[in-house]
């Protein structure tokens, strides 16, 4: 059984420092992102009742990070990506981007688990439609978005209707359409829950890759702790409602993660076991 005890020990001493400097101070690391005590309501539409999505969370994610957040149905997750996404407010607390409040821009992509794509448009229309509030010329954009075409395996249905794909390759125009505009921050919700066993496997590894060429900040939203720890550098577990930052675990396997079995080695099902365990006690303690 994996020390866990031990294991959050370090975890802590990384999150708060990191190696000793040569005159022996610890040197800061400074997070990319920084969740300093939010939170957040909704009112219902038809009475003056509020529902707590998110109480006290708190979260710093480096740079170069793959995070994924899983947790219970009701935890908050997506409502803290849209707060990072600088759609959605806190009402306390507050979100820092580079020192920043989020602002919805081109420096930012959004997947969600719906495709969302425009039926009258070409996979390549689709993909370009975020360089158009851009100062790029026809030209350029087309080329940016043949280039991400080709990145994802679509180059030769550049020109088909969103109609003639598959539900896999939608989600790869979706996923080509928010890489496009080279974001520093990409965020995805769930981008592959609706799809068959096989497309999402084929599409984790499409992301790892993708992510290693790239690299970049990606916050993963899912409801598969399989896919959190293959995909990820931290798990940020959450319990809830309301939403509430229950643990955070370091994912230790080597990469990149598409040469060998993840699946078969002994920390992934230490940590798969331990996750579940989290989970069913938070939803048991909530039945």
């Amino acid at each position: 059984m994996v020390a866990w005890t031990t294991w959050a020990v370090s975890h802590y001493v990384m999150q708060a420092g990191g190696s000793d400097s040569e005159d022996g101070e610890i040197a800061a690391v400074v997070p990319r992102i920084s969740i300093e005590g939010v939170s957040k309501e909704f009112r219902h539409r038809r009475s003056t009742e509020t529902v707590e999505a998110l109480r006290n969370v708190s979260l710093d994610i480096e740079d170069n990070s793959f995070v994924t957040i899983v947790g219970p149905s009701g935890c908050g997750k997506t409502t803290l990506l849209r707060l990072l996404n600088g759609l959605v407010h806190p009402d306390e607390g507050r979100i820092l981007i580079d020192g920043r409040p989020p602002v919805p821009g081109p420096d930012m992509g959004f997947v969600f688990q719906s495709f969302r794509l425009l039926p009258w448009r070409t996979v390549l229309s689709n993909v370009t439609f975020g360089l158009e509030a851009t100062s790029l010329n026809p030209g350029e954009r087309g080329r940016r978005g043949m280039e991400v075409l080709q990145l994802v395996g679509l180059h030769r249905v550049a020109n088909s209707y969103p109609a003639e794909l598959s539900g896999g390759m939608k989600q790869r125009v979706a996923l080509a359409r928010a890489l496009v505009v080279e974001p520093q921050l990409l965020l995805m919700d769930e981008p592959f829950a609706s799809l068959d066993a096989q497309n999402r496997e084929i599409l984790q590894i499409e992301l790892l890759r993708l992510w290693e060429k790239r690299r970049g900040i990606v916050l993963f939203v899912t409801h598969s702790v399989d896919e959190a720890i293959l995909l990820s550098d931290k798990i940020v577990l959450m319990s809830g409602p309301p939403g509430q930052v229950a643990e955070v675990l370091n994912v230790d396997l080597p990469r990149p993660r598409w040469d060998y079995d993840v699946r078969a080695r002994p920390e992934f099902g230490e940590m798969r076991r331990y996750l579940w365990e989290k989970i069913k006690e938070m939803v048991d303690a909530e039945a």
